[in-house]
């Protein structure tokens, strides 16, 4: 009798355990399916997590961008900072309130847009005749960006900062002064987004959210997300015939902008509740996860080394990203991936630098990014997930001795 094969290990993966189900089972069997007090109590609980003073759930990390822009009232003929190596949510949001897109180059060991990078993506924006309102930094893999500089370039052009956080609820911020500060805060931002895709540290389902330190944007986010309708009779003081309306008649309320249904659901939210308690121990395991792989991958180098480390971040690690010499390998990503596949391990590409898709290569041309373009010859996201254990690491870093090493060692010996 043949032995069986081993499990397939995807990149990524949720972990759900007895007490999310029951959490949402609890939630199906009363009152609320919609938005109601569990949507409450976790925005509670983000908050809190975050150190934020404001936290509103919605839809997912899409909708989060999207609401972001709308609550600082982005027009068109303004334009938007976006890093190049991210998923295309991010300057799309944008887009959706028809604004431009001004493309940062990254690091190209990191793939984080650097205070350097925004610098010249304004500069550029300035030369283009176009308006930036918004810096975007994103927290790729897990590991945030300098913060504090990329915020001190973009409040000397008088720019808003929303931190695209959808790869690092967990993530500490640490300080030279020895404080730690946690991804969401914002202490260096307007905003910050989270996703909670079943892939991310901890799902929803689907869901999303927005940290704010701002009242003012978080009144408006809240309103943005149910249609622009306020119903609060407090909202109404200012004009009599409405208060009165508001007070006599209960079902009583006012379309006071142009909103969406962007609305988070009691069942998303009792799921992600009870994930938010495992938090802690997601981002422990995750990191152990990825010292496991820094040890076993390091006799790998040059032919494949781990992205670089920046200094003051603590990532909660979403991806574990290797960069791979693709060339001395002997080997094409393409081929690498469909032989991994074929070991029952599935790997994935974060990102393909947006500027080279269709609709933005149209919309803007061929833009020079060579950071980007180094980052994304040579990136690889390999599995991570909380269910992993030390011998699937293993498993994984022997298939790529197996497939990387021979051929490498090959090409060399060839080579004149």
């Amino acid at each position: 009798m043949s032995a069986l094969p081993p499990p397939i290990l995807p990149y990524g993966r949720h972990a759900i355990d007895e007490d999310d189900i029951e959490a949402v089972r609890s939630v199906l069997c009363g009152d609320w399916l919609t938005t109601g007090p569990t949507v409450r109590r976790f925005e509670t609980a983000l908050a809190e997590r975050t150190g934020a003073a404001h936290a509103v759930s919605c839809a997912n990390g899409t909708a989060a961008l999207h609401l972001a822009c709308l609550a600082l009232d982005l027009k068109p003929g303004e334009a938007v900072i976006v890093p190049a190596i991210t998923f295309v949510a991010t300057a799309n949001a944008a887009r959706l309130c028809g604004a431009e897109v001004v493309f940062a180059d990254v690091d190209p060991e990191s793939g984080l847009m650097e205070a350097a990078h925004l610098s010249a993506a304004i500069a550029e924006a300035e030369r283009r005749g176009m308006k930036p309102r918004i810096a975007f930094p994103v927290h790729l893999a897990g590991q945030c960006a300098d913060m504090a500089a990329i915020a001190k370039v973009a409040r000397a052009h008088g720019l808003k900062v929303v931190e695209d956080a959808c790869h690092a609820i967990g993530t500490v911020e640490c300080h030279m002064d020895g404080s730690e500060i946690p991804v969401g805060a914002c202490a260096h931002s307007d905003m910050t987004v989270f996703s909670f895709h079943p892939v991310k540290t901890i799902a929803a389902g689907e869901g999303g959210a927005v940290t704010t330190e701002s009242a003012e944007l978080a009144e408006r986010l809240r309103r943005l997300r149910g249609h622009g309708i306020v119903r609060d009779e407090t909202m109404f003081e200012d004009r009599v015939e409405a208060f009165e309306q508001a007070v006599v008649n209960p079902w009583y309320y006012e379309m006071v902008e142009l909103g969406l249904n962007y609305r988070l659901s009691d069942i998303n939210c009792a799921l992600a509740l009870s994930q938010m308690q495992k938090l802690d121990r997601f981002v422990v395991i995750r990191r152990a996860l990825a010292a496991l792989y820094d040890a076993h991958l390091a006799r790998f180098a040059p032919i494949l080394q781990r992205t670089r480390r920046r200094a003051g971040s603590m990532p909660a690690w979403h991806l574990y990203t290797v960069l791979i010499d693709f060339e001395a390998a002997g080997i094409t990503r393409g081929q690498l991936m469909r032989d991994l596949e074929a070991d029952g391990i599935r790997t994935q590409v974060h990102y393909i630098p947006v500027p080279r898709q269709p609709y933005y290569r149209k919309l803007y041309g061929d833009i020079a990014m060579p950071g980007a373009d180094a980052y994304y010859r040579r990136t690889l996201s390999l599995p991570l997930y909380v269910g992993m254990t030390g011998q699937d690491v293993e498993r994984v870093t022997q298939s790529l001795e197996r497939l990387l090493l021979p051929r490498a060692a090959e090409r060399r010996r060839a080579a004149p």
